[in-house]
């Protein structure tokens, strides 16, 4: 499929942090005759040292417009890639040239091979590989179902790479330092290898057309034109993955890596419909939202059909702040067309994930799915003026990282910041300050204990009060019982001749819920039966006060006579992880109290297991850090609470001497 004249291409550059991205990114504009923008130009960028967020280039390359899209690298900020590599007409995926971090690019291959998304595979820093590229192969291919198929095998003098060979074309290449290569002869030395690899790459190529297939089996050798244009059919129907060798800092394979891009991405129409958008006069999907100071919001848009102009109307709102993006630039433009990536100022009706067809919003249609949150932390303005202008600022984070949420948290009454970890959080608190002046302070949250009896009583209770006038008169007697682990809290009454009046049952009951609210040892109790069965009234003194402030004196006097007991919130958890790292997640979970349930191979992921345990809450706060640690950043869980479980021992006496030692504080 052709692209038309004028369109726009987009290529989204993705991978694991540390493998250059950015510097791709640089060393591709720079090649492409284009002065590179400035990249990572926010403050938080410059205060991690970290892409924190997309950041946009455009350039033209032998007549060819393009849009490239760098995206974060840490972990914690993979879901800032998905739509941009949903959006993306290719995806290049760097690695590193170390077969032990090829777990780090497990979710990546994941998430295109899921959305059929074409991609290739740069390998960067190759001059300082110190694994061979087909032991790194080996074990990139064990996360991807696509094959990887390499289109290059490295020229070495010595332990060092000063080259690289074509299989395709069998030209070879000798690196210069921030240079094109240079062409020479194949040397003697690489040619045995050479011929090897070139014929693995026609085989696995081979295995998706049976006329190259006949060739081969024949001893017939391809032209060259043949085997190209096989090859970038089946990158653009994402059957096969070609692999790339360069280094990015000094300029190495960055032509080849251009050369590819240029005659093999799919056109801007093939990932239209790849996505479903056929049929519309214009369509634009909302890839992401940011907030810029002194611009307000600004909603980036890849357009699918037709133009968007200075003018037209989106749902009634006139567009009137086109942007174009280029680094930290936002220069205004008249109009964008088919393929292109523009910023769209000041339409506050749109949202992350939004398609535009033919003027109107349809929303969420084009959405990505995002990760449940992994880490929280408890939050609160340093200034307690500042909750209203927190909130604000909370709503504005969310809108340009949906995978960032604020909740009230009713058990604890905390306002909890949740996210994709430390990093995460932190840079949320960044953005905070810096951008719309709120500074929080933050804590970890507070575990949801809860505590029940194990014993019964039958507890009569009396309040009575007389200062002149109407006084205030209720006497009750109640059985206290524990009940099913997950059953609440059950009230009834059997009262007999009137002596606790039928008015007044409502309110003992009201009482006695308020008297649950914190037990003896300071948390909510759950799990009892209380029963009303007998009481007095007096008939001027007594109503519907008297009778609650009555029940909620009995739970405070009766709880503490039925063996109170510490209860901890379960959460069934199952943790996601590379293979070779499986039984190092088992003894994550032994020492934070955890219980294995099994594990077994992650559905639909090669190379993967799934371990499920019991996890108690408190073991889940940190565990996203630990687990990320073991496994280059790739394991991750997701967790649902299931049941509430006895704690005894010094683990139980030290959470209620804490909670009793902050009460008495406050």
């Amino acid at each position: 499929m052709g692209t038309p004249s004028g369109t726009v291409r987009c290529a989204a550059i993705v991978g694991p942090q540390g493998a250059g991205k950015t510097t791709l990114l640089k060393a591709m504009m720079e090649r492409a005759g284009a002065k590179s923008p400035a990249l990572d130009a926010s403050a938080e960028a410059k205060s991690f040292h970290m892409t924190t967020e997309p950041n946009f280039a455009t350039c033209e390359f032998l007549g060819d417009q393009w849009s490239f899209i760098d995206c974060p690298g840490s972990s914690e900020l993979f879901s800032a890639s998905l739509p941009v590599m949903a959006s993306a007409d290719i995806v290049i995926l760097v690695a590193e040239p170390n077969a032990d971090r090829a777990a780090s690019l497990g979710g990546y291959f994941r998430y295109l091979d899921d959305h059929k998304i074409p991609h290739v595979l740069f390998v960067n820093r190759i001059d300082e590989a110190q694994t061979r590229v087909r032991d790194l192969l080996e074990s990139l291919q064990s996360f991807s179902d696509r094959p990887l198929v390499l289109r290059q095998t490295p020229i070495r003098d010595g332990d060092q790479v000063v080259g690289a060979i074509d299989l395709v074309s069998e030209r070879a290449w000798k690196y210069r330092e921030g240079e094109q290569s240079e062409l020479i002869e194949i040397p003697e030395a690489a040619k045995e290898r050479e011929a090897e690899a070139r014929e693995v790459m026609l085989d696995a190529v081979a295995d998706f057309d049976d006329n190259l297939m006949e060739q081969i089996l024949e001893d017939k050798t391809p032209p060259s034109e043949e085997i190209y244009g096989l090859m970038a059919e089946e990158l653009r129907d994402d059957m096969v993955v070609p692999v790339m060798l360069g280094s990015a800092a000094h300029g190495n394979g960055v032509t080849r890596l251009l050369k590819l891009l240029r005659h093999e991405t799919p056109a801007v129409g093939a990932t239209a419909a790849r996505q479903g958008f056929n049929g519309a006069a214009t369509a634009a999907s909302v890839i992401r939202t940011a907030h810029v100071p002194h611009t307000g919001k600004v909603s980036v848009l890849r357009i699918w059909s037709g133009d968007i102009k200075n003018g037209d109307t989106i749902d009634g709102s006139r567009v009137t702040g086109l942007l174009a993006l280029n680094g930290d630039k936002r220069d205004k433009v008249d109009a964008a067309s088919m393929g292109g990536v523009v910023g769209l100022a000041r339409m506050d009706e749109l949202n992350s994930g939004d398609l535009i067809v033919d003027g109107k919003i349809n929303p969420g249609d084009a959405g990505v799915e995002n990760p449940e949150p992994v880490y929280s932390l408890s939050i609160r303005p340093k200034n307690n003026k500042d909750d209203v202008k927190l909130s604000a600022a909370l709503h504005k984070l969310s809108e340009e990282d949906p995978s960032l949420t604020a909740e009230r948290r009713q058990e604890t009454a905390e306002l909890l910041l949740r996210g994709q970890g430390d990093i995460h959080l932190r840079l949320a608190a960044a953005k905070l300050k810096s951008q719309y002046n709120v500074e929080i302070e933050t804590s970890p949250p507070k575990p949801s204990y809860r505590e029940t009896i194990r014993g019964a009583t039958d507890h009569h209770a009396r309040h009575k009060k007389q200062s002149g006038g109407h006084g205030q008169f209720a006497d009750i007697k109640v059985k206290v019982a524990p009940a099913a682990r997950g059953a609440g809290f059950s009230f009834d009454e059997v009262i007999h001749g009137g002596s606790v009046p039928k008015q007044f049952i409502p309110a003992v009951e009201a009482g006695v819920a308020e008297g649950l609210g914190e037990g003896p040892l300071g948390f909510p109790v759950v799990d009892l039966a209380v029963t009303l069965h007998d009481g007095q009234h007096h008939p001027v003194d007594s109503n519907e006060m008297s009778f609650k402030l009555a029940g909620r004196q009995a739970m405070r006097e009766a709880l503490p006579e039925c063996d109170p007991v510490l209860l901890e919130p379960i959460f069934k958890t199952e943790i996601h992880t590379p293979t070779e790292h499986t039984s190092k997640v088992h003894g994550v979970i032994s020492s934070r109290r955890g219980q294995i349930l099994g594990f077994d191979a992650r559905k639909g992921w090669p190379g993967w297991d799934t371990v499920t345990a019991m996890m108690p809450e408190p073991g889940l706060a940190d565990l996203i850090i630990e687990l990320r640690s073991l496994s280059q950043g790739a394991a991750t869980f997701t967790a649902e609470f299931d049941h509430y479980q006895e704690l005894f021992g010094k683990d139980a006496e030290k959470i209620v001497l804490e909670r009793k030692a902050k009460k008495e504080a406050s």
